[in-house]
């Protein structure tokens, strides 16, 4: 039987990407194309396509560094948290595409505290740099002339996507737990 050993490659490999064995007669009904289309192709291609929260928290870097700084306690602590956030993602997910993770429960587990400790943080650098915005505000204080239009867009900006990079880790904390 020539074909029995194909049979038997194709199924070992369904099991290591995590498919389920399918019962008697219905596992030759299901055929690969069938099975690719429910999700991505492959396991790190999800990964990799599933990280706007380092885009987002990239434009948080940039754009609290473009801005003249108004209140360096608050948007050190803005820096602070996005920079150290990002690198510690970027390494997740290098880790993640070397293989670290083995299909195993702690991955996920490791996976969903970090980014649930992290929108917490994020969190409060967020409210942090609203509070920034607010001092940056034009006519804000007693020189009215003291602070820019333009820096107060960019702080704006940047509290835009301070809070919108928390609803990405937030949210992925949760569908890594849910999974």
């Amino acid at each position: 039987m020539p074909g029995h050993s194909g049979r038997l490659f194709h199924a070992a490999q369904r099991r290591r990407q995590g498919f389920p064995r399918l019962p008697g007669p219905a596992r030759r009904e299901v055929s690969r194309d069938s099975v690719r289309k429910r999700g991505f192709p492959h396991p790190a291609l999800r990964r990799i396509c599933v990280c706007p929260w380092q885009v987002c928290g990239t434009w948080v870097w940039i754009l609290v560094a473009a801005t003249s700084v108004a209140a360096p306690l608050l948007q050190g602590w803005v820096m602070y948290v996005s920079v150290s956030s990002w690198l510690i993602s970027l390494l997740l997910l290098l880790s993640y595409l070397i293989g670290f993770h083995k299909n195993s429960e702690n991955w996920k587990v490791l996976d969903s505290l970090y980014h649930g400790a992290t929108a917490i943080l994020y969190m409060s650098a967020a409210v942090l740099q609203a509070n920034a915005t607010i001092i940056s505000e034009p006519g804000y204080g007693s020189d009215p002339n003291a602070n820019s239009l333009t820096h107060y867009q960019l702080n704006s900006a940047a509290t835009f996507f301070a809070f919108l990079t928390t609803f990405l880790y937030i949210l992925h904390a949760f569908s890594i737990y849910y999974q």
